[in-house]
């Protein structure tokens, strides 16, 4: 097999488009346990992920994990699951199909945009080979973490550098690393509270749940923990909240060393303890609903604040499709393509454009 991918077909004069890829964490293909356990099998097994000893994880990976977990995790994916599939995947795909009808209202010039899963399908490296083959030499890798972690957004970036090292003739390539303190991911957050507050009222606490990283992570240097506390507080000053109006938590812990704290398990319990009349839960860091909101948050940490005492619970949905957000996104992402699009492209004059390079190149004995 060739260290470099083939190239697609190059005709001289063509259009160079400019690209932006979604990417998100990924799904199983479905709610069974051999879906979940081929999911879970790459997903364990990245190094961002999990960083003990190869030799040891490989054993309890396959020893243990993938032999007992994938049955239970099956169940609660057929619990939320859609009749168009996966939550994740489903909002993921409208945000891109939504963020290119956006630029396309504000740009003539062609942007291609795509989306990928770092694990499962569609892979991030079939989406840059896809995006190529559509004449796109530029792309904009924006992974849908607001907050930056080793574990997602690093993890995100290692499988398209991977794919790009395997590339005869690379595209141009930027990244939007993070965008935690993002005005309109602010703003869309905000109006994503307040019209859900307009319809339910207000609670007595707004808990923010992010999903939880290994406290080593941040001991070695993660800037995670210190985005996920400044996204929190900008949302609750967005609101108006007062200190004792609302929490910041971390929930999805995995295995037995220390995570960031509070845990959301644990805070959620205190809550129901302190007979708190009504919480409302949000989860920041999630920009389309999944297991992590949809299971873990909506169904067992409800479970966790009424058993403990508690009084009402709800769940405020992720921004998924809200319009405020695809408008936060494009707003994202057209700060990120500065230089890269044409102020005054027009569509006839790139199409005459093309056909005298391609005149100029056939004269010189090029072939296409």
């Amino acid at each position: 097999m060739p260290y470099y991918l083939p190239e697609p077909p190059y005709s001289h004069g063509q259009t160079a488009r400019t690209g932006i890829l979604l990417i998100n964490l990924g799904t199983p293909e479905a709610p069974t346990a051999r879906a979940v356990r081929t999911y879970l099998k790459e997903f364990l097994w990245d190094r961002r992920v999990v960083e003990i000893p190869r030799p040891i994880w490989w054993l309890i990976l396959n020893g243990i994990i993938l032999n007992t977990r994938p049955k239970k995790s099956a169940e609660k994916y057929a619990s939320i699951w859609r009749p168009e599939g996966s939550p994740l995947k489903h909002f993921t795909a409208r945000q891109a199909t939504l963020l290119a009808s956006e630029l396309a209202r504000r740009t003539p010039a062609p942007i291609v945009v795509e989306y990928a899963m770092r694990y499962g399908q569609p892979s991030v490296a079939s989406k840059i080979q896809a995006m190529k083959a559509q004449g796109v030499e530029r792309i904009l890798l924006l992974p849908l973490y607001p907050q930056y972690a080793a574990s997602s957004t690093g993890s995100a970036l290692d499988a398209a550098w991977q794919c790009l090292l395997h590339q005869r003739n690379p595209p141009e390539v930027r990244v939007l690393k993070h965008f935690h303190a993002d005005p309109g991911y602010i703003a869309a957050l905000k109006q994503s509270v307040q019209a859900y507050w307009a319809e339910h009222g207000q609670p007595d606490v707004l808990l923010m749940s992010f999903h939880g990283i290994p406290r080593r992570s941040l001991d070695l240097g993660d800037p995670y923990h210190c985005e996920c506390q400044r996204s929190g507080r900008l949302l609750a000053e967005a609101l108006n909240l007062a200190p004792e109006q609302y929490r910041i938590s971390f929930q999805s812990r995995f295995g037995r060393a220390e995570w960031l704290q509070p845990y959301t398990s644990a805070t959620l319990e205190e809550l129901g303890r302190k007979k708190t009349r009504r919480i409302d839960v949000i989860c920041p860091g999630f920009i389309a609903d999944c297991l992590e909101t949809l299971e873990e948050i909506a169904l067992e940490g409800k479970a966790d604040f009424l058993n403990a005492g508690g009084g009402e619970y709800r769940y405020i949905p992720a921004l998924n499709d809200r319009p405020s957000w695809i408008a936060a996104l494009a707003d994202l992402a057209m700060s990120q393509l500065s230089g890269w699009l044409p102020t005054n492209w027009n569509a006839d004059q790139e199409t005459q454009e093309g056909q005298n390079q391609r005149r100029r190149a056939l004269a010189l004995g090029a072939k296409n």
